[in-house]
């Protein structure tokens, strides 16, 4: 008889790592952060973290730009909300630790429905299929205020039910835990979807639809069952925002949330599995942050895409991917000098130019306040020239400085990236 032989995988210790470093992040960072407002804003980026990773399961995984996938998420939300108030009046009873799970089918269901339809073709063709299927829905949100609750949107409380193990999910922090663990077996669970033959052949689809089809693959087919997926966890997220906020709108259904999710889910960086994690991040901080902080924001979000679309295309992942292969080959300390160059004199541009946009602002829609405001600890004057000249001579300054500090960091970057390549060849003939 021949012996046999088991062979085992060695085990991939990075990646052990990253994940409880995920799950230490996801359970202390109430620790860390507590006042109200880090608290709500923790909460916010959970669920939108499930939201943008299954968006980039069509964006960046399968190559489909779609203009529509908020509505799986807000039907999802309100789906789940009418859950929630049957339960409460104890017409149809689920446990609230159950409700994102009506989200995640509810977003299923319609994605199996629209999904076999804005499948059928690829490219432009999906886009606009997807961006009318939200257009109707969100009309359709208007149109049954019975459903949709009509421009005031749906209510409900979350703490119906007998508490479990002492917990009401009253507190807001409740919500967070239950949010981070839903946040984490959502991860990994759409991580362990890019593992698998169908999220393998998903990405082959994207690249090359033609020789898939040639071995005897049906791309519609893969499409389709992506789809779907995407559909599920994306009303997994919209389950989740019901029970945080307590109210659903139309607008969660819009074209306008439908955008910021693709904005952010590329500046993050589609093309890299935690970049929408990234982009979580910075649409939550958009949004409750820079919003409150001025009422241009939206006009600095799309600059901000303007210039990341321009010379980082990949989104920031790339940027810290980049810089992580520097790191490998220890050289990544010799451009500290050029990062801190660049920095300094993006933000005396970035200052030059908000002062005139805040400006600006301020005299279309606060001129009865008066012409002066402040700006960074900065009395300035919309009606005195010297405010404007001072601000325009800011930002030139600042912009000529960060060309000349771009084109030095470009110089050394280059050189940096030839003594990396001549490394890696010269170990490859070892």
């Amino acid at each position: 008889m021949t012996a046999k032989y088991y062979e085992f995988k060695p085990h991939n210790v990075g990646r052990w790592v990253l994940w409880s470093l995920y799950a230490l992040l996801l359970v202390t960072a109430p620790l860390m952060f507590k006042s109200s407002l880090a608290l709500t804003m923790l909460s916010q980026a959970g669920y939108l973290v499930i939201i943008c990773l299954s968006y980039n399961i069509l964006l960046g995984q399968g190559g489909m730009l779609s203009f529509g996938h908020a509505v799986y998420a807000g039907l999802g939300s309100f789906l789940a909300i009418h859950a929630m108030n049957l339960a409460s009046k104890g017409t149809f009873y689920i446990p609230l630790p159950l409700i994102p799970l009506v989200g995640g089918l509810s977003g299923l269901f319609f994605a199996v429905l629209f999904g076999y339809v804005t499948t059928k073709k690829a490219g432009t063709t999906f886009a606009m299929i997807t961006l009318g299927v939200g257009e109707l829905v969100f009309a359709m949100s208007l149109m049954f205020p019975e459903f949709f609750g009509g421009e005031g949107g749906i209510t409900t409380n979350r703490a119906y039910g007998k508490p479990i193990f002492g917990i009401s999910f009253g507190p807001q922090i409740q919500v967070y835990y239950l949010i981070a663990v839903y946040c984490f077996i959502c991860t990994a669970a759409m991580f362990a979807f890019t593992r698998t033959p169908l999220g393998r052949i998903l990405n082959a689809v994207r690249d090359n639809p033609e020789r898939v089809e040639f071995i005897g693959y049906n791309t519609q087919r893969v499409r389709y069952y992506s789809f779907i997926i995407a559909g599920f966890f994306a009303g997994i997220g919209g389950g989740l925002a019901a029970i945080n906020s307590e109210i659903v709108t139309a607008e969660v259904v819009s074209g306008v949330r439908s955008g910021s999710l693709l904005l952010f889910t590329f500046l993050g960086g589609a093309t890299f599995f935690f970049g929408p994690i990234i982009g979580a991040g910075l649409l939550v901080l958009a949004l409750i942050l820079l919003s409150e902080l001025t009422m241009a924001w939206l006009l600095y979000v799309g600059l901000i895409f303007l210039f990341m679309v321009m010379y980082a295309p990949g989104g920031i992942a790339s940027l810290i991917m980049m810089n992580v292969r520097v790191a490998a080959f220890g050289r990544l300390k010799e451009l500290w000098v050029g990062y801190l160059g660049l920095a300094v004199t993006a933000l005396v541009t970035l200052a030059g130019a908000a002062a005139m946009v805040e400006m600006i602002y301020h005299m279309q829609l606060n001129a009865a306040l008066g012409p002066e405001l402040g700006f960074m600890g900065v009395k300035l004057d919309a009606l005195n020239l010297n405010s404007w000249f001072g601000a325009g001579f800011v930002m030139l300054t600042g912009l000529s400085l960060f060309e000349l500090t771009r084109r030095y960091f470009l110089k050394q970057w280059g050189e940096i990236q030839n003594d990396i390549e001549k490394e890696i060849k010269r170990r490859e003939t070892l």
